[in-house]
């Protein structure tokens, strides 16, 4: 994979080492590196996902003393074949979902959250007629 090819998204998360567990073991993500406790970076297809804990310099303070956390609204969006099977699979594992299945126009989602506090969206495309 070239660099041109891969989408990096930094995710601020509490604790570097229980995010690399949680990403590898439950959402098939591989390792890249880890330099925990400050920061490690995951791959999924052409998504890099860098997870940086409070000491990395991702988590410095921002000029007016504000310091950068986990959590928001923004979040990574993975699409899985059959939503229901894959919610049973986490839910058993102990994972915390924000909401119940969610159908639209376009499919189903529901929100998966990290041991930090960030969101990773699950969707199922709807069936093309």
């Amino acid at each position: 994979m070239s660099a041109s090819e891969t989408v990096n998204v930094r995710y601020m998360v509490d604790n570097v080492e229980d995010a690399l567990a949680w990403y590898t073991q439950h959402l098939g993500f591989k390792q890249l590196s880890s330099h925990a406790p400050a920061f490690a970076d995951v791959t999924r297809g052409a998504l890099r996902l860098l997870l940086s804990g409070p000491t990395s310099s991702a988590g410095r303070p921002m000029p007016d003393g504000e310091r950068p956390g986990p959590g928001g609204w923004n979040r990574i969006h993975l699409i899985v074949e059959d939503l229901a099977a894959e919610v049973a699979r986490l839910r058993t594992a102990g994972l915390s979902f924000r909401n119940e299945i969610v159908t639209g126009p376009g499919g189903k989602q529901i929100l998966l959250v990290d041991p930090s506090g960030n969101l990773v969206e699950l969707f199922q495309p709807a069936e093309s007629r």
